[in-house]
């Protein structure tokens, strides 16, 4: 869709001159095709960007949920052996007492 748009973007900047020259701007079915344009586009871009904002909510509320800090954790404990062992000098080991 942002090619699309980039493109339509062009189209409409390239056709201000043409307009202008072939004196288009003075047609009532002209300047009324461009506001229904400029309505639709507006929606448009409005309803893309509140889809955007559901999906950050939706993201957010997922790794609240879950958050990556545990994921991480989680992941460590699986893939990782841990055992007791002894100090050095036959104390306790580290981290204990």
């Amino acid at each position: 869709m942002r090619r699309v748009n980039g493109w339509l973007a062009i189209f409409w900047i390239a056709m201000i001159p043409i307009s202008l020259m072939l004196g288009w701007l003075h047609s009532v079915a002209y300047v009324s095709a461009l506001s229904l344009w400029a309505l639709v586009s507006g929606h448009w871009s409005a309803w893309q960007a509140a889809r955007v904002e559901v999906e950050q909510e939706r993201e957010l509320g997922a790794e609240k949920k879950h958050p990556v800090e545990k994921r991480v954790l989680e992941k460590v404990l699986e893939e990782t052996e841990l055992q007791a062992t002894s100090a050095p000098d036959g104390g306790m080991p580290l981290g204990k007492g």
